[in-house]
């Protein structure tokens, strides 16, 4: 184990040296998909913001002709020729970024390397932080989990220098708020092999809890497949009075929907109390999604949390949608409103 792991120290990358760019979301390469999503489907299509964003992630191509059939096949196969998507489509996407835990992680590379690729397709990171078991106190437990881990943690720093993914050793923090502080921008979308991946939402980015085997299909550079999900839309009002916290805006919508309520659907949060939230309340709200099984949620400023789960397409998004700062990534945030939402929930607290 390199000296680096023994102590807390930030991401550890090694002979690969990624450029700043491998952070920021591919926005022209987005925007470009977005603009053939609304060629296929028509300039006057409502879509809400987290729609916007799943869209334009379908699979696509440099070939003009190619990519046009490839947003069919996933927006128009079975969906009345693009008039009823919502649950029904099934949506062949490619993520921009993958993050791992070091538990998953292992299954998830080892898959990976039988692929024979020099790299993997899409940036990647390595958090070491779930086989650390809290015993005793950071000062013991750190140097005994990494003892005790040696020759995990050793497979997956090797291999992380191999295949150009980032390495967080032990003690470099806990893998959902390493994201949100490093990796989570407006318009992202990433898959983590991690329940809390969907705290990235915080931030605006679509960020999905998945499995192992799944997040190797974007290291492949494979399309992900999911069941295009229905939209719930919440409007908040007024703000937070000084006994209430974020935490309370989704125990109340978990006591409203239920822990299946939320199956298969995006929740968007919106309305003036969305506004008063911070990043990490937001987060708070989205990391929490999965308590009823919901499929995403938006405020005023894009934050999505989503969970698939093993054996069944339910997955698990909130979002925080907002122009004021997704203004430079043009969304056409004038569509994103209750309109175009399956059926809304007031929340006043």
């Amino acid at each position: 184990m390199c000296p680096s792991c023994q102590t807390r120290s930030f991401a550890s990358v090694h002979s690969y040296t990624p450029e700043i760019p491998s952070r920021i979301p591919p926005y022209q390469k987005i925007l470009k998909n977005f603009a053939r999503v609304r060629q296929l489907l028509g300039n006057n299509r409502k879509l809400t913001l987290a729609e916007k964003i799943l869209y334009s992630h379908i699979q696509s191509s440099e070939d003009p002709k190619l990519a046009e059939e490839l947003l069919a096949d996933s927006l128009l196969t079975g969906t009345d020729n693009g008039r009823n998507i919502r649950g029904r489509a099934n949506l062949k996407l490619k993520p921009d970024r993958v993050a791992m835990q070091d538990a998953s992680a292992q299954m998830a590379l080892l898959q990976f390397m039988t692929c024979n690729l020099p790299s993997t397709a899409v940036p990647a990171s390595i958090h070491c932080d779930h086989m650390i078991v809290g015993e005793k106190g950071a000062d013991v437990d750190v140097p005994e989990s990494i003892k005790g881990n040696k020759e995990v943690y050793d497979f997956l720093e090797s291999a992380g220098k191999k295949y150009g993914i980032e390495f967080w050793p032990p003690g470099a923090g806990i893998i959902h708020q390493a994201v949100l502080e490093n990796y989570a921008a407006p318009g992202l979308m990433m898959l983590g092999t991690d329940s809390h991946t969907p705290n990235a939402g915080g931030l605006g980015a679509i960020a999905i809890g998945v499995g192992g085997a799944d997040a190797v299909d974007a290291l492949v550079d494979a399309p992900w497949e999911l069941k295009a999900p229905k939209m719930l839309g919440v409007r908040l009002e007024g703000k937070l009075s000084g006994w209430a916290s974020p935490k309370d805006i989704i125990l109340y919508l978990a006591g409203q929907l239920t822990v299946r309520g939320g199956t298969n659907h995006i929740i968007e949060y919106s309305g003036p109390g969305a506004k008063t939230l911070s990043a990490t309340g937001c987060g708070t709200v989205t990391n929490m999604g999965l308590v009823i099984s919901l499929t995403l949620s938006r405020r005023d400023f894009a934050n999505i949390d989503t969970q698939s789960r093993a054996r069944r397409h339910n997955i698990n998004i909130s979002i925080f949608a907002s122009s004021r700062r997704l203004s430079a990534i043009n969304w056409e945030a004038r569509d994103c409103s209750h309109s175009s939402n399956d059926s809304t929930i007031a929340y006043d607290r």
